[in-house]
């Protein structure tokens, strides 16, 4: 089965709107094998929606649209859709005492429904209409010529809700098959991670979808089956290929973020962690404590913004900071053995660099960061350069990094792209000196 979206709404070609429908629909239908050939938006023009829908409908066997069933006389989609189906409406007795009950229960004003939300009771005749119970407008459903046209509310909220009770089993019926997906989170880029696994998103069942996302991608795999367990067993099957060749950067299946993966597996392994945060100002820290269950494994995050703070919470000396610059990898690798020993943390985690978008210079434009790791008597250092100069962006990509970092060491693993600095070099100013000029260097 092959579908278009279309989403109504002036509000949204003028940029007052963000269009989040778009992205939801598109992700529904690829979990129900079917597949997206287009995506449109248009306003509140009857002319041009008539002539998309006529084009669309002549290619697709799925019209998908949001919005346009509104009260006002340029919400049309409804009126528009059905004579392109070859339907017409009529007026629903029922659906109209919802209206006035919906009015009542929710007390807009005080008002009862004008006239305009009439219109909004006018539901198909040959097709039939799909319940809102989230709002006043209901949505429709048209069939003509082996072609489906489903028409829900613009508001999100309105909208997934109709999709879900009302919409989707019925699609997932007419595929005549089960369909199951999992996510696998993997650490970095989209086009470096693509360019490995090409292969693997060529086939037509199970599917798969990668998406960006800060510091890292999500791969999604789809599977159609006749039943769960046959679905699910070909996901699993395909999601081992994906870590096969991605290895360690394939870190977990379908949890919300890397924060989880940590937190996790500090608890599975009885160990706790620690933070030190400069540039990214506790944002590591947040990230940890959002997860559920966080403060069996962290209980200390150092917010040293200031150099005085450094050495007053973490213990960097002034003379490494003066020496080495507060930016450096010796104050990053100090940072972290400090927050080690502050908290009695088995791991620690810093953070120091230059978020943007000034306090930059030749040697550390805005964008560098150093991190650390510590973990037993060795501590690790990374560099990182985000090429964008966009502070928020910068931050995230360093507490992305930083919860890498702590993810490997929970593992048992040296970090990968680290420089370490053990015990007996950690109070030395040669090594201190060598592992400053080796990232300069870089």
């Amino acid at each position: 089965m092959t579908a278009e979206i279309i989403c109504v709404g002036t509000e949204l070609l003028l940029g007052d709107i963000v269009n989040t429908n778009a992205q939801f629909l598109s992700r529904e239908l690829a979990e129900l094998g079917i597949s997206v050939l287009h995506q449109h938006v248009i306003g509140d023009n009857p002319g041009r929606l008539r002539d998309l829908v006529k084009e669309a409908k002549s290619r697709s066997d799925l019209l998908v649209f949001s919005g346009g069933l509104g009260p006002t006389e340029d919400d049309l989609t409804k009126e528009t859709v059905a004579e392109a189906f070859g339907d017409t409406l009529h007026f629903d007795e029922a659906e109209w005492q919802k209206i006035v009950d919906f009015f009542a229960r929710t007390g807009r004003g005080g008002r009862t429904p004008t006239a305009n939300n009439r219109k909004q009771a006018m539901v198909p005749t040959k097709g039939h209409k799909l319940p809102n119970a989230h709002g006043t407008a209901p949505g429709a459903w048209f069939e003509d010529d082996g072609c489906i046209a489903v028409l829900m509310p613009g508001v999100p909220r309105e909208m997934k809700a109709m999709w879900a009770e009302d919409i989707r089993p019925v699609l997932l019926q007419r595929q005549n098959c089960t369909i199951h997906s999992k996510t696998l989170r993997v650490l970095g880029g989209e086009s470096s991670i693509a360019s490995k696994v090409s292969p693997l998103f060529t086939s037509e069942n199970p599917t798969a979808a990668i998406y960006c996302k800060t510091g890292e991608s999500e791969i999604r795999v789809t599977a159609r089956a006749a039943t769960e367990a046959e679905a699910e067993t070909a996901c699993d099957a395909r999601i081992a290929e994906f870590r096969k060749i991605l290895g360690p950067n394939a870190y977990d299946v379908d949890v919300p973020g890397l924060e989880y993966t940590v937190v996790h597996l500090l608890q599975q392994k009885g160990l706790h962690a620690a933070t030190a945060e400069s540039c990214t100002g506790g944002l590591v820290a947040e990230k940890i404590t959002n997860v559920p269950g966080s403060s069996e494994v962290f209980g200390y995050g150092f917010v040293t913004y200031w150099e005085q703070a450094k050495t007053r919470l973490v213990g960097v000396e002034p003379e490494v900071i003066a020496k080495y610059n507060v930016v450096s990898a010796p104050v990053a690798a100090r940072m972290a053995l400090g927050a080690a020993a502050a908290s009695g943390s088995d791991i620690a985690v810093s953070v120091t660099g230059v978020a943007g978008p000034t306090g930059g210079d030749e040697v550390r434009p805005v964008g560098t960061v150093y991190l650390g790791a510590a973990r037993g008597d060795t501590v690790y250092v990374q560099k990182l350069f985000v090429s964008r100069p966009d502070r928020a962006l910068v931050r995230a990509r360093a507490a992305q990094a930083a919860l890498a970092l702590a993810l490997r060491l929970a593992q048992g693993k040296v970090p990968a792209h680290t420089k370490p600095l053990a015990a007996s070099e950690q109070h030395s100013a040669a090594a201190l000196d060598a592992l400053n000029e080796a990232f300069l260097a870089e």
